[in-house]
């Protein structure tokens, strides 16, 4: 049995990432087919255009803190989400659809099947 894979186009330009990473997340996983299966990875191919004009709700954007651990005593890196947006829109929209898909041995290839399309300049 072989799944008919579609591919979704998402314009991210003035659209809440919150509810854009949720959109994401259940179209990678396939939960909008009749022929979902938790166990089956039946989802659909999406790309994502325009991913630095995407808002952000309320005050996330000053307030809200990312924390990476290197590894060494004393190492926690801290990162606005502010800075981290303005550098790398991609892996911070990565970050929250990887969050929201299910934690077992599908979600890498769930993720592989997110790309994100380069905004001509």
């Amino acid at each position: 049995m072989t799944m008919a894979r579609t591919t979704h186009t998402i314009d991210a330009a003035d659209k809440i990432a919150g509810r854009l990473a949720s959109q994401i997340a259940v179209l990678l996983q396939g939960k909008h087919k009749p022929s979902y299966q938790p166990n089956i990875d039946g989802g659909d191919a999406v790309h994502i255009a325009n991913v630095g004009k995407m808002r952000f709700s309320g005050k996330k954007l000053e307030k809200k803190v990312y924390h990476r651990f290197t590894g060494y005593p004393g190492g926690i890196r801290t990162t606005r989400l502010l800075e981290f947006f303005q550098t790398r829109p991609e892996h911070v929209l990565r970050m929250m659809v990887k969050n929201m898909l299910p934690k077992n041995k599908l979600q890498n290839a769930m993720l592989r099947r997110l790309s994100f399309v380069k905004d001509k300049k």
